[in-house]
């Protein structure tokens, strides 16, 4: 028999309850606990100068011996930091090849890399997968794991308490200002530049020896930043000064260069940290397309196994110090490093200047070495009791093996022990311990012996914790030798920006008479006088027409007004000159035009351009308004002005009065009217909708005009003429507007 199909029990869905909530009371709950999670457990590093992502991929490497072992896989390493780190192969290994000796993006790598692992200079260069690299951790590791079996810092469970993990590294160096750090948290973001080893060194202990050393001491010891990726660094005290009081300021970093007389090139040896080879190359290419670095015929990257070069081949007579001044201004080849020393103390973001920051690692530093000196005491302490058992053995050693020898249960050996030489349980279970062999005279009185040396260690260990003053001395002396086995010279060479000579940037603009168009469609085209005298028939796309053409020279600017009642402002010279059989450069495009806005006058800025005069707008509504050219007048090189009209009614068409013309406006009812241009009255206000012109019918509007000599280019507009405005327009043939100009006459 068929199965009975079971009835299908419809649930009924109840909505779930809306409860209004305040968006304070929202932000609080929900949005504060993520942001401190970015903040504290991502993004801005602690006084020990890590990450938590850079912290347990170090601390994982550590564990698996890859201090004093041979380098391994990186993709082991990887995996392997994935007990401490679950965020993924991809963003453990990009945190990896930062650190690495290949990448060069630090002064002090902490990880001896093999293979390829792209560069800190170059934008594009790809570092190979993980299971092509092999990696293990530098010798200058060894300074930030020192301690660490000592409990100098706490061990916390990882994200499945399956083992655990360093909260801080122990790093007896100041590596928070040593390795550059950058960061961006929610509302708060880090920039930490890197400084010399040497110098940071010397800095911490002149500041350990004397807690009120000065800012403008300290800029004597710590001279500025240090960059792996060296240049030159332009110095400004008071700026220096800024930076180390504060944290926060900017220093400029130049890249370095020498000029190959023989082969007439500049070779870039150095960049600014903060930029990349890809971003230089790419700005100079430009340039040169635009015209403005004639001096360079060829850029090209020549970066090798000897580290990174750029090269610019010159035009013969090009001054190759001039050229660079140029570049200097034009590109990131002198870039800002922008510091923001935001530092995480006892979890808690602080801007903190340099002094602040070694003063933080100093308390941070003596209390790793405290905890150190008092594992030490306690291990030592332990050792004397014990010892202590052994003196009293030695008063008579057959006496307990007698009590061992004679004692029938094991569980009893302790216990009599205990009684037989009045000691605790702790030096009993030592005693029961000793092999057979070490029952001997000799042995017991070689180890008795230690227990003075021990007790001496015990007292300068007491000493030295009672002491802080010992206890950072001692400190002192570790950064003085971690200076002599690590410090290298500065990358980074310091100029005076007083022996900077600023030379203004003269851009030499190549002048020659030229013919520019513009096309209702928006192309453009620049035209050589000379070529125009050979071929003046132009080549446009179907339906489309030149709505301005005019004379003017490469060097001198055009305006543009536009639909969209904005201004734009261009060179003639950032335009290639084409012939007139090419359609030309698409405007629009060409100046960076909002999508669908189209340019409907041009004016071209030379000797017949005068802000006396006055650009006449004729817009949909039938209204008109003169507006003086002094208007549009900026302080600053602005290259788009928005407002430039009104917006009230869609712009119809704009004109350049120069004197008054005649204005011929057409309506889409087929009628039209021509008005002397003083008529219109001007307006002061960019943006005044003007007074109406043209009275148009109800569901009419105006749909083209034309300036200048219109009576010689459409005869039966005469008939239109009207003394007055407001004016009622007269018949006109419609198939007569097709022709119609938007362009300047006059």
């Amino acid at each position: 028999m068929p199965k009975k199909k079971k009835p299908v029990i419809k649930k009924e869905i109840v909505p779930a309850e809306i409860v209004n909530q305040p968006i304070t009371e929202t932000i609080e709950t929900n949005y504060m606990p993520y942001a401190m999670s970015v903040i504290i457990s991502r993004a801005i590093p602690e006084i020990d100068g890590f990450k938590p992502s850079h912290r347990k991929l170090l601390y994982t490497m550590h564990k698996m011996g890859l201090l004093n072992g041979a380098r391994t896989k990186s993709a082991n390493i990887v995996g392997q930091t994935m007990h401490l780190n679950p965020h993924g192969d991809a963003s453990i290994y990009e945190t990896m090849v930062r650190l690495t000796r290949g990448n060069e993006a630090l002064l002090h790598p902490f990880i001896d890399s093999k293979g390829s692992f792209g560069k800190q200079y170059s934008r594009d260069m790809a570092y190979a997968a993980s299971r092509y690299t092999e990696a293990k951790l530098d010798p200058i590791c060894a300074e930030l794991f020192s301690g660490i079996e000592k409990n100098a810092v706490d061990l916390v469970p990882n994200y499945d308490n399956t083992t655990t993990e360093p909260v801080l590294l122990p790093t007896t160096f100041p590596n928070i200002l040593v390795s550059p750090n950058m960061g961006i948290a929610v509302g708060l973001a880090s920039n930490i530049c890197s400084f010399n080893l040497g110098e940071i060194c010397d800095g911490t202990i002149a500041l350990l020896k004397n807690p009120r050393i000065s800012v403008d001491k300290m800029l004597d010891i710590i001279k500025a930043p240090d960059f792996s990726g060296g240049g030159l660094l332009i110095y400004d005290r008071e700026q220096m000064k800024q930076i180390y009081e504060t944290g926060h300021g900017s220093v400029k970093v130049r890249a370095k260069y020498s000029y190959d007389k023989d082969n007439n090139c500049i070779d870039i040896l150095q960049i600014p940290y903060s930029t990349s080879i890809e971003v230089i190359m790419g700005k100079i290419i430009s340039l040169i397309k635009e015209g403005r670095l004639k001096e360079v015929v060829d850029v090209r990257d020549e970066i090798d196994l000897n580290g990174f070069k750029l090269t610019l081949d010159l035009r013969r007579g090009t001054d190759p110090d001039k050229l660079m001044a140029k570049l200097y201004k034009l590109t990131t080849l002198q870039d800002e490093f922008s510091c923001n020393f935001n530092v995480l103390i006892d979890s808690s973001p602080r801007l903190l200047g340099v002094i602040p920051i070694l003063e933080e690692w100093i308390k941070f530093r003596i209390k790793c070495y405290t905890r150190e000196l008092n594992f030490d005491l306690k291990k030592k302490k332990d050792k004397l009791h014990l010892l202590k058992a052994l003196s009293k053995v030695l008063l008579d050693i057959d006496k307990a093996i007698k009590i061992i020898r004679n004692t029938e249960l094991e569980s009893e050996v302790v216990p009599r022990l205990m009684e037989g030489f009045n000691i605790d349980r702790v030096q009993a279970e030592y005693i029961a311990e000793i092999k057979l062999r070490h029952l001997n005279r000799e042995y017991l009185i070689n180890r008795v012996h230690e227990i003075e040396g021990i007790q001496a260690e015990i007292k300068d260990i007491e000493e030295t914790l009672a002491d802080e003053i010992k206890m950072k001395g001692i400190i002192a002396r570790q950064l003085a030798e971690i200076k002599k086995k690590y410090g290298k010279p500065r990358k980074t060479l310091i100029i005076g920006a007083e022996d900077i000579e600023e030379e203004p940037v003269i851009e030499t603009v190549e002048n020659y008479n030229c013919h520019v168009v513009l096309t209702k469609s928006g192309y453009f085209k620049k035209i050589t006088a000379q070529s125009l005298r050979g071929n003046d028939e132009h080549r446009l796309k179907d339906g489309d027409e030149i709505v301005c053409s005019e004379d003017c020279e490469n060097k001198d600017e055009f305006i543009v007004f536009t639909d969209q009642c904005r201004l734009y402002k261009a060179k003639v010279s950032s335009f290639e000159p084409v012939k007139a059989s090419a359609l030309g450069d698409y405007l629009p495009a060409k100046l960076d035009f909002e999508d669908g806005e189209k340019p409907v006058m041009l004016k071209v800025m030379n000797s017949s351009f005068n802000s006396e005069h006055h650009v006449i707008f004729i817009f949909e509504n039938g209204k008109g308004v003169r507006i003086p050219l002094s208007a549009y007048e900026t302080k600053s090189n602005r290259r788009r002005l928005t407002n430039a009209c009104s917006s009230a009614s869609p712009l119809i068409a704009a004109f350049y009065e120069s004197e008054s013309r005649d204005v011929l406006i057409v309506s889409d009812a087929g009628k039209a009217v021509l008005i002397k241009s003083s008529l219109i009255p001007e307006k002061a206000t960019r943006t005044a909708s003007g007074v109406i012109l043209f009275q148009l019918k109800k569901n009419a509007k105006v749909c083209n005009a034309a300036f200048g000599d219109v009576i010689a280019r459409y005869p039966e507009a005469a008939k239109c003429r009207k003394i007055k405005i407001p004016a009622v327009g007269s018949p006109f043939l419609i198939p007569d507007i097709e022709d119609m100009q938007l362009g300047i006459d006059g």
